[in-house]
């Protein structure tokens, strides 16, 4: 949940903030802040870049978990989480899940007790459809693989 705050106070956004808003705040710090503005001056482009990486990191993070994305996504969403767990891991609120098709997932804000529960369950899958997959944040972090 922390990457989640640091990135909207980063940009300026609300969890309330649509994804064009999302971008039109991006753009603005980006025009502002671009490294190409400051030629003449080293250690402001030197600056610049570094918050200009923060600054794109923070925009696509809070893309990939915006609802919208998610609306689009949602057909892809189902058949990941309709297939079985793989393999998962847990670090400071962050559930990460890798699924049978090879996709994986990281969902945010998975409360230690909550994923106690979740280990604890024969049915892990069926209960992570339960209790974390709908509600928690979350967003892909790789693709499905391919079988050769």
């Amino acid at each position: 949940m922390k990457k989640i705050t640091d990135s909207r106070k980063l940009i300026g956004a609300t969890s309330t903030t649509g994804l064009k808003e999302l971008s039109t705040l991006y753009k603005g710090l980006m025009k502002t802040h671009h490294p190409d503005r400051f030629p003449a001056d080293e250690e402001k482009r030197h600056e610049a870049e570094e918050f200009s990486k923060h600054l794109i990191d923070a925009y696509k993070f809070l893309e990939s978990i915006h609802p919208e994305t998610h609306a689009v996504n949602a057909e892809d969403f189902e058949a990941t989480v309709a297939s079985n767990i793989r393999d998962w891991h847990y670090k400071s609120l962050t559930l990460h899940v890798t699924f049978g098709n090879g996709s994986k997932y990281e969902f945010y804000g998975v409360q230690p007790k909550l994923y106690n529960k979740f280990v604890a369950t024969d049915g892990n899958t069926r209960f992570a459809k339960r209790h974390i997959f709908g509600e928690c944040a979350h967003r892909k972090v790789t693709g499905a693989t391919v079988a050769a």
